[in-house]
């Protein structure tokens, strides 16, 4: 390997490195409560270098924010792209996202643990990225409506989408938040709640 090469991956190294300790803390602490110096001294960096990567705090949360999007709309995505029944399609795409939500527990707080930070670079990074993520449940739900596959009064995409989505974010932070809860196995719960979703939306035989 060059040397260039090896700067370049130790740059893009101790970036990943920053937004990592950066996504620990504002799940833990807080947005407001965490200094770009404590985020430093968790990567055991200067605040000055830490400076050579992100303008500033709100900087470093808007790339966590586009990137944690980015990865759920990464799984989204592929139900979009097979030839499957777009219903089967739907419960795979509302399963996925349960799923990530929960593997990810942090990536997922940074997204929707508290009220969204008021800053503008932030806002516009979560309305931009996060309108894609929720396109791809859109797109299933607009392909259902216009095969016939859900029920006749279901015919607004945008209701019908935001009400799978609302119960699947339920789902999520139920089980993140409510530990103390004798929930019955996980992966079965979760394909209950998919199958009640499904269910309740499709058009009968």
């Amino acid at each position: 390997m060059t040397l260039s090469k090896r700067r370049a991956t130790y740059r893009e190294s101790l970036r990943q490195e920053i937004l990592d300790a950066a996504r620990d803390l504002f799940v833990q602490q807080g947005y407001e409560a965490t200094s770009v110096r404590r985020i430093a001294e968790k990567v055991g960096c200067s605040p000055g270098i830490l400076y050579h990567y992100f303008e500033d705090k709100a900087a470093i949360m808007a790339q966590l924010v586009r990137e944690t999007f980015g990865r759920l709309s990464e799984r989204m995505s592929r139900m979009a792209q097979d030839d499957a029944p777009v219903i089967d399609r739907l419960r795979r795409a509302l399963r996925t996202y349960i799923e990530f939500g929960l593997e990810h527990p942090y990536h997922y707080a940074v997204l929707f643990g508290k009220p969204m930070v008021q800053d503008g670079k932030i806002i516009a990074v979560f309305q931009m990225e996060g309108a894609r993520c929720f396109g791809c449940l859109q797109g299933l739900t607009s392909r259902a409506i216009a095969e016939g596959a859900l029920r006749e009064e279901l015919q607004d995409e945008a209701e019908v989408a935001q009400a799978l989505w609302a119960s699947a974010h339920g789902m999520v932070s139920v089980m993140t938040n409510c530990q103390g809860f004798p929930f019955v196995e996980q992966s079965r719960l979760i394909e209950r709640q998919v199958e009640i979703l499904v269910e309740g939306v499709r058009r009968r035989p």
